[in-house]
């Protein structure tokens, strides 16, 4: 895959020094060019079209952003109430994710989504153990990101 990122690259330059003007515009271009003309021979290439990759990718993505946007919402909804009522606390979370790469990055992105953060991780690493700001709202709302994200990051990873 990092092969066919460079190539596409090297094809986006090249149009782009082909082009009267030098520009980001005619850098994207040769992209999108590059990009066609790599899908267009990916049977000749000896690893799996990077398109499907680059689309997970940015699907994994979108999602972190929504759950960012959504718990920052309720995060701010707690805070700005004239009496704070909040039970926070530490729940488990049991993950179907393999190696340390899927792990990290699942504790990562519940980590950088507010109201929770990733304590410690079992040694099997199958179990997340998790802080959350208020439990019964929390709780419920990161384990339900959890699965979003464990399937998102299933189709990058593998």
């Amino acid at each position: 895959m990092p092969i066919q990122v460079l190539l596409n690259i090297l094809i986006a330059f090249l149009w782009m020094f082909l082009q009267e003007q030098w520009s980001a515009l005619s850098f994207i271009g040769g992209y999108i060019v590059g990009f066609i003309i790599l899908f267009m021979i990916r049977r000749f290439l000896p690893t799996s079209f990077y398109g499907k990759k680059l689309v997970a990718i940015i699907s994994l993505l979108l999602v972190f952003i929504r759950e960012l946007v959504l718990s920052s919402i309720t995060v701010t909804k707690q805070i700005l109430q004239p009496k704070i009522k909040v039970t926070p606390g530490i729940f488990t979370i049991k993950t179907e994710l393999e190696g340390e790469l899927e792990v990290t990055l699942l504790s990562l992105l519940i980590c950088l989504t507010p109201g929770s953060v990733v304590v410690e991780i079992a040694p099997d690493s199958k179990t997340l153990f998790v802080h959350a700001m208020d439990i019964p709202e929390s709780s419920e709302s990161v384990i339900k990101s959890q699965k979003i994200f464990e399937k998102a990051i299933k189709e990058v990873t593998r």
